[in-house]
């Protein structure tokens, strides 16, 4: 996955399909589940103290929430290729960095959108900190970034490559 400045993301067929599928549910089926849910615990009775309803109430918000992200995402969504492996970091690439002062300490992660994050690898948003820095950079050139505290740190791009998932 890939966004870019005019808010396209870049998604392959294979995501695209994941996504489109996790927004069927959430804005079928689960709202079903969630209303039963809602119904079961108003005729609980006194809604103040109903940590059912409550509950239930809450999970159907975030789901909710869910639901708006996804439209939105797919809206604006252009499936297509991965990236090509240029050696140039780019979003949808799995970037292997070393941190500044010591070569044994590096890092491999997936430069993408959190919606693309994976448990198999670590992701950093195109937008983040370190994803900003990296992002345009040849393998062998230094990046800078701004870490949380104020400091700046530098890492060297040892390795880019299209994200084979």
């Amino acid at each position: 996955m890939t966004q870019t400045s005019d808010n396209v993301t870049w998604l392959t067929q294979e995501a695209y399909d994941q996504l489109k599928a996790e927004l069927d549910y959430l804005s079928g089926p689960a709202r079903t589940e969630i209303a039963a849910k809602i119904a079961a615990a108003r005729e609980e009775g006194d809604l103040r103290e109903n940590g059912g309803y409550h509950a239930a109430k809450e999970e159907q918000g975030k789901q909710e929430l869910r639901v708006r992200q996804l439209t939105q995402l797919l809206e604006h969504a252009k499936v297509g290729e991965a990236p090509a492996a240029t050696g140039v970091v780019a979003p949808g690439m799995v970037v292997t960095i070393a941190f500044d002062g010591d070569p044994e300490d590096t890092l491999a992660f997936l430069l993408a959108s959190r919606e693309y994050a994976s448990s198999d690898i670590e992701t950093y948003s195109p937008q983040s900190p370190l994803g900003t820095g990296v992002n345009g950079k040849k393998i062998g050139e230094d990046a800078e970034y701004e870490l949380p505290n104020g400091k700046k740190a530098k890492v060297r791009i040892l390795d880019a490559k299209p994200y084979q998932g």
